[in-house]
């Protein structure tokens, strides 16, 4: 939500909110993470996995390291990381971030590089 007093987005809005699904559990051969948070400079740290991931992004900017290549990418954009490809992505701001990233999988298998 928005303080309508000064336009700016309230504490609440500005936190994280990061749920996470693994497909064995629902009967899923992918799992599911639904990322939310208005905090810019926030985001995983470089990792990997044996499996290729997609990200949805709905609101926000964000940029990403896939690779040895940085894109920007902002609502409406969908970005694939393929399997074994380091990768790491910063919200950048100003607004909420918020994107479903689609593991292919049906567990979270990441090996973190830094």
């Amino acid at each position: 939500m928005t303080d309508s007093t000064t336009g700016e987005d309230t504490a609440e809005d500005q936190a994280a909110l990061t749920r996470n699904v693994e497909g064995h559990e629902v009967g899923a051969g992918v799992s599911v993470i639904r990322e939310s948070t208005g905090v810019a400079g926030s985001g995983p740290r470089l990792h990997r996995h044996p499996y290729r991931e997609t990200f949805v992004i709905q609101r926000g900017r964000a940029l990403f390291t896939i690779g040895d290549a940085q894109r920007k990418g902002r609502a409406g954009d969908v970005l694939a990381v393929p399997a074994g490809v380091p990768h790491k992505f910063v919200v950048l701001g100003p607004g909420r971030y918020e994107a479903v990233h689609i593991h292919e999988n049906d567990r979270f298998v990441t090996e973190w590089l830094e």
